[in-house]
Order: C-alpha cells, then structure tokens, then sequence
C-alpha cells in the first residue's frame, strides 16, 4: 500500500498597481456592484472584521506626543500605520489584511500621502492568493460606497455635484455617483490647492466630457447650494469639530443626497428627525465608539461619530439611524419621495477591500496578468 506524499507547493501571484489596472481596479461601475453584494452580506452577517464584535475598522499603532526616543515618529496629521483584516462570505469567501501607510509629509517628496498594500488569501489554508498593490483597491473601494449609496438614496434625475477636495477620494467618489447617476452635467468644486484641483479638472474632462459646466466656487456654502449630491472629501488635522467643514440646513435643497466620507460637522437643523440619517455600517460606528475616546467625533471626524455621541448625550436615539446594507437589501426603504434629504457617513470598512481585491484577483487569474511568486514547495518547518 503506497502513501500519497501530500502536495504543499504554494504559489501567489504578485500584481502592481499596472498590473493592477489591466485587471480592472478602476472599473468603477463593476466595483459600484461589488460593494452592493458586499453589503447584502453585511446585512445577512456573512462576513467578520476584527474587534470583540467582529465589526472594528482595524488596529492601528499610535505614537506619543513626547518620546524619549528621537527617532519614533510624531502623531502629525493623516500619520497611520494600520492593519485592517476581514474575512468575507458568499461568492467572495476568501479573507486578508490591507496595510495601511499614511504621512501627509510624502507629498513632499512626490509620494501619495498612504502607500497601501493588500494581501488575500485562502480562507481555510491562511495560504497567500494575491499580494497586491492597494491604492487604487482602496480608493476605488472607498469612492463606490456614496456610489451604492446614490443608487438607492438619490434622486433619479440628479444634475448638480457639490464637491469639497478634488484629490483621489474626490474623483473616486463622483465616478461612483456617475455610475448612479448619469444624467449629471454640472459640478462645483472647493479646493484647497491649485494642483489638486487643475489634476482634477483634466482628469473630469477626460473621463466624463458631459459633464460641461465646471464651477470653481470659493465657500462649502456653495458646494451645498442647489447641488443634488454633495459629497466632502476634505483632508485634515482632527480634535477640534469646530474645524471641520460645516453643514447647514438652509444650504440643502429638497431632495439631495449628501455622501461624507471625511472630516464635517453637521448643524442643528441637519441633525434633525426630518433628515434621514444613513450610515454605511451602524455596527462599524459602534465599534469605533467603544475603541477610542469620548467625544468620540474629535478623534473619528465622520458625522456619523457626530450621530453616536449624540446618542450617547440623549439628543438622538438609535433608532434615528439607518444601515446601508438593510437599505440595499430591500428591508428599509430606499428614497421615498423627491424631497426627502438624506445624508450617508461613509466610514470604510476591510470587508470592502476584501470583496474588490477577491474581483480584482480573479480578473488578473482570467486574464494571465500578474508575477507568479513561489513561497515554497515544501515548508522547511512543519
């Protein structure tokens, strides 16, 4: 009788970001779709990320004010050196862990602010599938949740984007709302650079040429007036909500759709019962709350941390918040009617990398790209 010597050869394949590219990561339309599905297996509970609920944005190193050490970096802003891991169900079933990179000082020397990589892998093995760059997956990812978003909860015949930050989330973000919402022409545009905003300028005319009035306009006032999607995509410092890009209700015109996935603050009258108040995933801001310091909205500069402090005070009650994926998958309502104002938080969730690298990794598969890397054909140790 012979024992079959059991195969424990391990490949994976390495895809760059052009590599990356080929295999579709900015095909904003197919990802709009992905993080459908993705959050039809959040409602159902077909996925896990980390954290004791099983819901954490991830674990992320923090450094002291003051160290003895000269050489540890400082807490400047946007630094972050984070892990965010998930596992996924459904078609996808697969898990892995984006490495999160960040230092607003890389602009000064020609990087991106986050370097990010990916790696997906076999979710009963633990064995690598992919190692992936991950800017695009991030971004794209990122921009295709107020694209969800807009197809459930924005006006069919919406023409006017309000946007504040042209940079990667700006342009990520209104290809998902052009992917909802076609018919748009106009858009308006608060930028803090001229760089990022002529960079996004040529990448508008490029990539949407119907859209043919372009305005620059000078206050986020102007980016909320008469806009039917607005989204800020803004960058900065937090501790201090008084800092954050403001929301007024007298800005918002009946009907429009507001998708934040950065740095605001909301008014009174904009955190009021006749708002809807969408978030991308309540369990994800509860988690968030029980991990950081209260108020919680100056450390987490998203409204919906705004909506769980409030919470927390007794001026909102839970029940005020609705959950995208309940939305997505018919148990609460989408848009009722043409005047309801609905703003979404959009918090990013490792789930949502997940589910994009899986479609990403088996486009490149299908489609011969990528570098076949060996890890070993038999382990050294076992």
């Amino acid at each position: 009788m012979t024992t079959e010597t059991p195969n424990t050869h391990i490949d994976f394949i390495y895809l760059s970001e052009s590599d990356m590219i080929a295999a579709g990561v900015t095909d904003m339309a197919q990802c709009v779709d992905t993080m459908e599905d993705m959050f039809k297996l959040l409602h159902s509970g077909d996925y896990r990320m980390a954290g004791p609920n099983s819901d954490s944005h991830g674990a992320m190193i923090t450094f002291p004010e003051e160290s003895p050490f000269p050489t540890m970096p400082k807490p400047t802003a946007d630094r972050r050196l984070m892990a965010m891991p998930a596992y996924l169900g459904g078609d996808f079933q697969t898990c892995g862990v984006k490495w999160y990179g960040s230092n607003v000082a890389n602009r000064e020397i020609g990087l991106p602010r986050s370097i990010l990589m990916f790696t997906l892998t076999d979710v009963v093995t633990s064995a690598p599938l992919a190692y992936m760059s991950a800017n695009l997956l991030s971004a794209y990812r990122t921009g295709a949740v107020p694209g969800v978003g807009a197809r459930h909860l924005a006006r069919k015949d919406s023409k006017v984007i309000g946007l504040l930050g042209p940079g990667v989330m700006g342009k990520t973000t209104v290809a998902a709302f052009m992917a909802a919402c076609p018919d748009v022409d106009t858009i308006k545009i608060k930028a803090r650079g001229q760089a990022s905003l002529d960079s996004f300028t040529a990448w508008l005319a490029e990539t949407y040429p119907q859209i043919t009035n372009v305005h620059i306009v000078d206050s986020v006032e102007d980016v909320v007036r008469d806009s039917d999607l607005v989204t800020y995509c803004n960058s900065g410092a937090t501790g201090d909500p008084s800092t954050y890009p403001i929301v007024k209700r007298e800005w918002v015109k009946a009907g429009a759709f507001l998708a934040m996935p950065a740095s605001c603050r909301l008014d009174d009258a904009m955190s009021g019962k006749d708002v809807r108040k969408v978030m991308d995933s309540i369990g994800l801001y509860t988690a968030w709350y029980e991990e950081v310091p209260k108020p919680a909205h100056n450390h987490i500069p998203l409204v919906g941390m705004r909506f769980m402090d409030m919470i927390e005070e007794g001026s909102m009650t839970m029940d005020e918040l609705e959950d995208l994926g309940e939305i997505v998958s018919g148990v609460t309502p989408a848009r009722q009617n043409d005047e309801e104002i609905i703003v979404m938080s959009v918090g990013g969730m490792p789930v949502e990398d997940v589910a994009w690298g899986t479609v990403v990794y088996r486009n490149a598969l299908e489609r011969g790209i990528g570098t076949k890397l060996n890890l070993w054909d038999t382990p050294a140790l076992r």
